[in-house]
């Protein structure tokens, strides 16, 4: 199953009541429901062939780990250990990027005897990462250089990926500071991952109210201060390294996503292709100052508007106009 979800950004909203547009469209991510792992996965065990096949495809993996007890809920393993869990999913992702890198290192062994340079990058990466994952240490901790950066990509190393453990937990209990908590926000920093506390009960409960106000008044009740989609959501974007930049005017005000450290020809290529080809500048304004002067003639009138080249790294919450000619 997947689903794309739209990313919630106030800003949107904020630009779009001085724009006035016609539409307002959010930026949005998109969320993959892939086939459950059971120990043994990666020698195809259960839906393992399968789980670790839609691993390949995705950019990050959300664990969602279960830490609330109900006996009319049956774990797979008889008993609740979230630790337990996490430790059951990145093992058998490490087993299979060790299965798949002792291949590897093989023939990049054999294309090294034939002076192959980057055979020879790629496999100076692979043996320091066997060491690592030998150790029961996932690849993502592996320390590497900027040059080293593309080659440690084409390995498609499993454990490589970027990791939010997504604690289940009992909505009586979602701001409760327990132990368990505890030990499972130490694994995640000590396995290089992220980790959030939800309740899939208080999500069913929201689901069913239609007014947004309606959510936030029960929200409110509960002392949550927002959803837990809503924090997945943005987790799972500061996880993946994303910003948001913003279109606007009459027609419509837009948010859209770029890798942190995208330039200004990488964000036009975004929108449309022949933005990126045509390239010419990018009138850029930040958000705080639009917001401040009111717009685009306030911004102009008080110096805001920059034009920017095609090297300029776009920031988190620019506004930006595109000039290109093809």
């Amino acid at each position: 199953n997947i689903g794309r979800v739209p990313v919630p950004d106030n800003r949107l909203n904020a630009i779009a009541e001085i724009s006035k547009p016609e539409k307002i469209v959010p930026t949005s991510i998109e969320f993959v429901d892939i086939a459950g792992l059971v120990r043994g996965a990666s020698k195809g065990e259960g839906l393992g062939n399968q789980f670790l096949a839609n691993i390949r495809e995705v950019d990050a993996i959300c664990h969602v780990v279960r830490c609330f007890s109900n006996n009319e809920i049956i774990h797979v393993e008889n008993s609740i250990d979230p630790l337990r869990d996490i430790e059951i999913v990145e093992t058998e992702l490490m087993l299979a990027d060790i299965e798949n890198i002792e291949t590897r290192i093989e023939k990049l062994t054999k294309k090294v005897r034939s002076n192959d340079k980057d055979a020879r990058a790629k496999l100076h990466i692979a043996e320091r990462s066997l060491d690592l994952l030998e150790k029961g240490t996932p690849v993502r901790m592996l320390e590497i250089e900027e040059e080293e950066i593309p080659h440690f990509h084409a390995l498609q190393f499993l454990s490589a990926k970027p990791v939010l453990y997504i604690c289940n937990e009992e909505e009586n209990a979602i701001k409760e500071e327990t132990e368990i908590k505890r030990q499972i926000g130490l694994k995640a920093k000590d396995l290089g991952a992220q980790s959030i506390i939800v309740s899939a009960k208080i999500e069913e409960e929201l689901a069913q109210f239609k007014d947004s106000s309606e959510k936030q008044e029960f929200l409110e009740t509960l002392g949550v201060r927002e959803t837990g989609l809503a924090k997945i959501i943005k987790n799972g974007y500061k996880l993946l390294r994303l910003i948001t930049f913003f279109t606007q005017g009459k027609k419509e005000v837009r948010a859209w996503t770029v890798k942190d450290g995208a330039s200004t020809v990488n964000a036009a290529g975004v929108i449309h292709t022949d933005f990126e080809r045509g390239f010419i500048c990018a009138e850029t304004v930040s958000y705080d100052d639009f917001i401040a002067f009111n717009g685009d003639q306030g911004c102009k009138e008080a110096g805001k508007i920059r034009l920017e080249g095609r090297n300029y790294k776009v920031k988190d919450g620019d506004i930006v106009l595109f000039r290109f000619n093809v």
